[in-house]
């Protein structure tokens, strides 16, 4: 019997850090892919469709939610986002873990699909770190930024409906955190237990 793959959401205010980490996680762990998420926000400098993000049309995004072809979706700060649940349930159904890097919202609507989703909330060190965090990525106008810090408030309020919760203060501290995070579940015994089958009925025969 093969293993079934783990869902994790990932979510953070902007700033916080979170793309970073989770890029990092998926390099240094086997078995494990992050969703690229539709949206129909414009493309930044460095980013590439179907790598960073697959970037649509809205009207296209709209006909492919009227088709319930989204686990999640959500609008942030004017743009749409959204998680193909074709690709998450091929994944998962093929063994590999995957992550979700969504906002709050997305991560309420996965977690009342799929309850046992193991939701992670990435957490700035302060708020005077999460603005020069924002700064420094030289992506946004003022006005965006300030747009951004005056919602963060309201995004760092759910880390309530997280399973678990990372403070990204030293970034190798983090990401061991999250790996951690990723072992344990990997170590459980409803895993495995499948994966090590042949070892149990040799030790209990």
């Amino acid at each position: 019997m093969s293993r079934t793959g783990t869902l994790y959401t990932v979510s953070a205010p902007s700033g916080a850090g979170k793309t970073s980490l989770v890029a990092a996680l998926i390099e240094r762990s086997n078995g494990l892919r992050v969703s690229v998420s539709h949206t129909t926000r414009s493309m930044r400098p460095g980013e590439h469709h179907g790598v960073n993000y697959h970037f649509v049309e809205e009207a296209d995004f709209l006909a492919m939610l009227d088709r319930a072809e989204f686990l999640e979706h959500a609008r942030v700060f004017g743009n749409l986002y959204g998680t193909s649940q074709v690709w998450v349930e091929e994944q998962l159904k093929a063994g590999t873990d995957v992550i979700l890097e969504i906002d709050w919202q997305g991560a309420q609507q996965v977690k009342r699909l799929r309850p046992a989703t193991r939701s992670i909330f990435i957490l700035p060190p302060s708020r005077e770190t999460l603005l020069q965090r924002l700064n420094q990525r030289g992506q946004d106008d003022q006005a965006i930024i300030d747009k951004r810090m005056a919602e963060a408030v309201e995004e760092i309020s759910h880390y309530v409906e997280s399973d678990f919760l990372v403070v990204n203060d030293d970034f190798d501290q983090a990401l061991a955190e999250l790996e951690s995070i990723i072992c344990c579940h990997r170590l459980a015994t409803d895993k495995q237990r499948d994966n090590l089958a042949t070892l149990l009925k040799q030790l209990l025969s």
